[in-house]
């Protein structure tokens, strides 16, 4: 097989399952502590991984995973891991709707600069509805207008971020002339959300431009993604869902002009790995066991939109007519499709919904492991996937020691880095700029 499988690390705290922090071996207070970033990354890029990827919110509730009710800061965290990683991606998610695009665009160069040109921007328009009221708003703009605003400040950022040609700093100190002026362009941009002038007060990045990913799987989700991001994260439970996500948007992709084969697609997955099936089993079964009902049902209320659960039956199935969402509409869909498919119960949906989020969860030996993503990606499923695990460091430790080392004997993983930067590992072409559009000097 040619192609290499992607694979990203998804940090969170202590890990995925949202009981992870009881596990006895398990460190409790995980998200506030750096010495365990650093763990994890250095396990991580060990392994020879993508990528690690953090999420972020901008609000919670008393029943939100520990690793969202106290988190860091994501730049700030992934500048920290910056010093002491040297190949590994560092990706952090920012939202559209409550940042402006000379920050982003600033924060992102910066972070690329400071190592090497391994760094990404998740782009999200916020799906958390009550991060309105952290922001002066009392509620979140319409899905369809967080996108069409999400798709002017992705354009904007990507013409701060070209502000500077690749060579304009010439730095001559026998002439005194610090940059070419012929060579800095200002955006001046005017449009419907934001007037931005520039230009960036940072050069070109070391990898032309930091590395965008997008996570929404709507049908606005997937338009933004096929114009502006080089890896698109998402979910499906099935093969067959997967396949036909993959094909509507790489043909999406190429409806807007651009290769499919310089878009990612990495679908989030848990793997449980064990020296045999049932051991990995019993490692889900270990965790399951320490849910906390209330907060089980709050998650699954959360990704269903909001919609209070709490006076239904629990060993019923999920009410018939839940209503549309102004949060996550993809992840809605997903939950109820797969509790309707396999006709789980309220409880059943949220035991799944617990261990990750929607996310696919797959259970075997290292051979086994290996077979389903190889299945995934050999049939346009997936061209990599982002691990969501469920406990750190074990479950890492576990992919890193076991699973890896099969993928690399099958030919489907890399055996070193292919370069230096992010975008190099992923094999993605460096972007082409925007200077000669737009030749106006400051």
């Amino acid at each position: 097989m040619g192609q290499k499988i992607k694979l990203g690390v998804f940090l969170m705290g202590s890990g995925h399952h949202i009981a992870s922090w009881r596990h006895p071996h398990v460190q409790a207070d995980a998200s506030e502590d750096f010495r365990h970033y650093q763990e994890i990354a250095k396990i991580a890029e060990k392994g020879k991984l993508d990528m690690l990827f953090l999420s972020d919110g901008l609000s919670f509730n008393g029943l939100s995973h520990p690793a969202e009710l106290v988190r860091f800061e994501p730049l700030t965290l992934l500048a920290a891991l910056s010093v002491v990683t040297t190949h590994i991606g560092l990706a952090a998610t920012a939202t559209t709707t409550y940042n402006e695009p000379f920050h982003i665009a600033r924060k992102f160069a910066s972070l690329d600069h400071i190592n090497g040109g391994r760094s990404a921007w998740n782009v999200v328009t916020s799906y958390y509805q009550t991060e309105a009221s952290n922001f002066n708003q009392q509620s979140h703009l319409s899905h369809g207008l967080r996108y069409d605003r999400a798709k002017e400040f992705v354009e904007v950022v990507k013409g701060l971020w070209d502000s500077w040609e690749e060579d304009a700093l010439v730095r001559d100190k026998a002439f005194g002339v610090y940059f070419n002026p012929d060579k800095l362009h200002t955006l001046h941009h005017q449009g419907s959300y934001f007037s931005v002038k520039g230009p960036l007060n940072a050069s070109r990045s070391p990898q032309g431009r930091p590395i965008i990913i997008q996570a929404g799987s709507s049908e606005e989700g997937m338009n933004l993604a096929a114009q502006t991001a080089d890896v698109i994260f998402t979910a499906q439970q099935t093969l067959e869902e997967a396949q036909a996500f993959y094909k509507t948007v790489k043909e999406k992709v190429i409806e807007y002009g651009r290769s499919p084969d310089d878009v990612k697609i990495m679908p989030g997955l848990s793997p449980f790995v064990g020296h045999t099936e049932q051991e990995a089993r019993e490692k889900y079964q270990k965790l399951q066991e320490l849910i906390v009902p209330e907060v089980g049902l709050d998650l699954l209320s959360e990704y269903l939109g909001g919609f209070d659960l709490s006076g239904y039956p629990l060993d019923q199935p999920l009410p018939e007519n839940i209503p549309e969402t102004n949060g996550n509409r993809s992840r809605r869909e997903l939950l109820i499709n797969l509790a309707r498919r396999e006709n789980l119960t309220i409880k059943e949906l949220y035991l799944h919904v617990a261990g990750s989020r929607g996310h696919r969860i797959i259970f075997g030996d290292p051979e086994g492991i290996a077979d389903q993503l190889e299945e995934w990606v050999v049939n346009k499923g997936a061209d990599g996937f982002n691990l969501m695990l469920p406990s750190f460091p074990a479950s890492l430790n576990d992919f890193v020691e076991l699973v890896v080392p099969v993928l690399q004997h099958r030919g489907l993983f890399r055996t070193e880095y292919e370069g230096k930067t992010l975008r190099e590992n992923l094999g993605l072409p460096e972007p082409e700029a925007q200077f000669d559009k737009r030749q106006i000097r400051v």
